[in-house]
């Protein structure tokens, strides 16, 4: 279970920016020791837990603390045959507030790590110095390009079980940031530690005199919170709901601003190359007004026209995407059922719920090999990366992914079940 959001907890994050971030990594990396660690030393662990974990940790005969303990709730549900879902975290320094998003290692879960990836701005991946760079790794390093994350950092963690050698450590670090400027990551860091003992996770390690660089805190400290937000792009607003009240002549379109702002006065366009101009902008409550809405905000537009405008039609500012039928994506294959070329299946796009079929299925990526990509497959498995062709009944104004997902992201639904069969990103392609 995520750390409880107490009245402190609230203060914090309302007084300091927040950076969002999730750690990925495969099984018996040390992530929930990472966790724990992480927790641990910016004291962002209540007295009574400590207490706890120091109980437990005497019992197994563990010497100090088992700092896993202190998330190990998610490892006993997937024990139990629960269903593993991304765990979130809290923690806070000086500098800012952080919400983490704890991804399960598996391979089977893959899914959820897209999931944790999707709202985060950095990703922590953690590797076994004793095994290096595997195809988990580069997976989630793919997935988190995919996803438009600029800024990864590999923890390079149990660095204290070969000796807290550089060689090794070089050697990771070139295969890393070698996979990351292939897939076109921006920003990758990489940084010897060890968990358990607590080198340059927080506090800085005494013995690696050959490590100048930063631990993984200040990295995290020091990436900038605005990098790549849904602001930076032109108004975004698809319609969730209109809002009819005959007695009063009250028409308004409720919704999420997904993307940059509006204020009242804009003119901002609609679809089939109409035009209007915001008069009011309501709260969701529905009995206050504001000026501006930014990306993010719930609220209810009303126009100076009188449109007949419906669920998923998108308010905008700036020049509209191109309405099609067609386009071409990635997708990461998130259900045991596989897609199969030419299948029938509803496509969520937006507040948008359109029968499409999938047109083409053009390659399966093979993460570890560009040379045994499978082209024409046919079929795309769960946790398979493919690129594809969709096609849906009605036009539909679509963007390429950006800004964490506030444009361009789409589902893939099984039209029997209502299952999601897949996540898309519109337009990119990794190779």
């Amino acid at each position: 279970m995520s750390a409880p959001v107490t009245e402190t907890t609230r203060h914090i994050f309302d007084d300091r920016e927040t950076l969002r971030l999730c750690t990925a990594g495969s099984v018996d990396d040390g992530k929930s020791t990472f966790v724990g660690r992480l927790l641990h030393d910016t004291k962002s662990v209540l007295a009574d837990t400590l207490d706890s974990v120091q109980r437990s940790s005497e019992d197994r005969g563990f010497e100090g603390l088992d700092l896993s303990l202190l998330v190990d709730g998610l490892r006993a549900e997937r024990e139990q045959g629960i269903t593993i879902d991304v765990a979130y975290r809290y923690f806070a320094t000086d500098e800012r507030a952080f919400i983490l998003a704890d991804c399960p290692g598996h391979v089977q879960y893959t899914r959820n790590t897209v999931t944790g990836m999707s709202t985060s701005q950095v990703v922590v991946v953690l590797v076994d110095a004793r095994h290096g760079v595997v195809e988990q790794t580069v997976r989630h390093l793919t997935i988190a390009s995919l996803l438009g994350v600029k800024t990864v950092i590999l923890a390079v963690n149990k660095i204290d079980l070969v000796d807290y050698s550089e060689k090794v450590f070089r050697e990771i670090e070139e295969t890393f940031t070698a996979k990351a400027a292939e897939l076109g990551v921006a920003e990758p860091h990489v940084v010897p530690i060890s968990a358990l003992k607590g080198d340059n996770v927080v506090e800085a390690s005494t013995n690696m005199d050959w490590y100048t660089g930063p631990t993984v805190l200040q990295v995290l400290e020091s990436v900038p919170v605005a990098h790549g937000r849904a602001d930076e792009l032109d108004f975004h607003f698809p319609i969730q709901y209109v809002i009819r009240e005959h007695a009063t002549d009250y028409r308004g379109y409720a919704g999420r601003v997904e993307a940059g702002s509006v204020s009242v006065g804009d003119e901002v366009s609609l679809p089939y190359g109409r035009t209007s101009t915001v008069t009011a902008i309501d709260t969701s409550d529905g009995l206050e007004t504001a000026r501006t809405a930014n990306a993010g905000d719930s609220v209810t537009l009303r126009l100076a026209d009188d449109i007949d405008l419906v669920r998923g039609d998108l308010i905008m500012g700036g020049e509209r995407p191109e309405s099609v039928r067609t386009f071409e994506a990635t997708l990461v294959g998130m259900s045991e059922r596989e897609i199969k070329l030419g299948q029938q299946v509803k496509v969520r796009y937006g507040a948008r719920l359109e029968r499409g079929r999938v047109a083409a299925i053009d390659r399966v990526l093979d993460i570890d090999d560009p040379a045994h990509d499978r082209e024409e497959p046919g079929v795309v498995q769960l946790n398979e990366i493919a690129h594809v062709t969709i096609e849906v009944a009605q036009e539909i104004p679509v963007e390429e992914y950006a800004a964490r997902g506030a444009v361009g992201n789409f589902l893939l639904i099984d039209k029997a079940s209502g299952n999601t069969l897949a996540a898309g990103f519109v337009g990119t392609r990794l190779r």
